[in-house]
């Protein structure tokens, strides 16, 4: 398939590195709190209690990471973090203790949220114009793929090798890692920087606290993507416990998510990009995706129609939308942020972007469980409610945005000189 052809170098090992990164990690987090249990044999709230609490800690390193990006490099960073998530998930199964357990979570936490801006700094650093959109909808695509890979590979090895099966998989997603790092090892060095613009002559993270119409792009992103965590924490307990869905069939709505981003995420997006002018716009009707799919979720909790195929098809129904709303959303919102970051001071602006991320994903499961004991419709109308101002706010901040980061600009052609990149 032509997509899948690489078109700057390095894009190979960067696409195989997320791939690797992808089948590991789909090997793991589906059994990790199961893993934990068997390694440690600690109560699960507690486990619950110290990964919540290394994931905090977690977040809060993301700052640092923009500035280690921006000191260090991008291909720097990302190879880094790679052996640092390596080998703490590899040393997974000596945390048999609770004070290893902590140390090591910990160290896992600041790896996998310090993993994002990293990546999309390597990502601005190696794509131009629209190559980062595609290479956002690609990383996605194998993304999605790569996990549901990992989870029957994951599933075959535990029923053949039953409590042993738990470290092979935190020694293989930890192999992973490393694999990822070697390959990023192989792409090439990070373009010279051009000469510091009056937008980024020093002052940190100062400049990205004065760039409004950046954060209010990150604001966007946190109104519309604390939506995301709704599919695997809201609805599962959505479904069997105010549809009264067997837990069986639930899995079918991740299955669907699942093979529709990674067979159809490359093409939406290119359909997206040829039927929007811009960025904000194509980010803002994905997003407008979202709050429709989140109001028929609630409208079939409202209608609550008699029989399973016709509450499985509601549900499969709201997924599918949501799903093209994802497809849509994601790479114009991730390339979008990227273009809007001055290259000097790029891996401050992606950790301020990521963090929007973080605190969604650190937020939803709390707001979602609290809700659902009212109402199992109050979360869907939230979601709902702020997807649709998410949306709005992207319309609204598009005008004040660079125009070469709100515009669909093809990649310039081999060899040719440009002046975007001293934006």
């Amino acid at each position: 398939m032509s997509f899948l052809r690489p078109r700057f170098p390095g894009e190979r090992a960067l696409v195989s590195g997320i791939a690797v990164d992808a089948v590991g990690s789909g090997m793991y987090i589906p059994f990790s709190l199961v893993f934990f249990r068997h390694v440690t044999g600690l109560p699960l709230p507690v486990i619950g209690l110290v990964l919540t609490v290394t994931g905090l800690v977690g977040i809060a390193a993301v700052p640092v990471v923009g500035i280690a990006v921006d000191r260090f490099g991008a291909r720097t960073m990302q190879i880094s973090v790679y052996v640092v998530r390596g080998l703490s998930f590899a040393c997974f199964p000596l945390a048999d203790a609770l004070p290893v357990f902590a140390v090591v979570a910990l160290l896992t936490a600041v790896g996998t949220r310090a993993f994002p801006p990293a990546q999309e700094a390597r990502i601005a650093e190696l794509a131009e114009g629209t190559e980062r959109d595609r290479l956002q909808a690609l990383s996605r695509s194998l993304g999605n793929a790569g996990l549901g890979a990992g989870t029957l590979m994951a599933s075959v090895v535990i029923a053949t090798a039953g409590g042993f099966g738990y470290t092979v998989t935190a020694w293989l997603n930890g192999a992973s890692f490393l694999v990822a790092g070697f390959l990023a090892a192989r792409t090439p060095a990070a373009p010279p920087r051009p000469p510091a613009g009056p937008r980024v002559r020093g002052g940190g993270y100062r400049v990205v606290a004065k760039d409004r119409p950046f954060l209010g792009l990150v604001c966007a992103n946190l109104l519309v993507v604390l939506g995301f965590s709704a599919l695997t924490t809201l609805l599962p307990l959505y479904a069997t416990g105010w549809l009264d869905v067997p837990e069986g069939l639930v899995g079918s709505a991740f299955l669907l998510n699942t093979v529709l981003c990674a067979a159809l995420g490359v093409p939406v997006a290119a359909l997206a990009r040829r039927c929007f002018t811009t960025r904000p716009r194509a980010a803002a009707v994905g997003a407008a995706l979202f709050s429709l799919s989140f109001l028929a979720q609630a409208a079939l909790g409202t209608v609550r129609p008699h029989g399973v195929p016709l509450l499985l098809a509601g549900l499969l129904g709201a997924v599918f939308v949501m799903t093209v709303g994802e497809m849509v959303y994601t790479p114009s919102a991730g390339a979008l942020s990227q273009f809007a970051a001055p290259q000097r001071l790029r891996g401050r602006y992606l950790a301020t972007y990521q963090l929007s991320w973080s605190l969604a994903y650190a937020l939803g499961p709390t707001v979602f469980t609290s809700l659902l004991t009212v109402d199992g419709r109050l979360p869907w109308l939230l979601v709902a409610t702020t997807a649709a101002l998410g949306s709005l706010l992207l319309v609204r901040v598009e005008r004040h945005l660079p125009a070469d980061a709100v515009t669909f600009v093809p990649a310039p052609a081999p060899g040719s000189t440009t002046t975007t990149a001293a934006k």
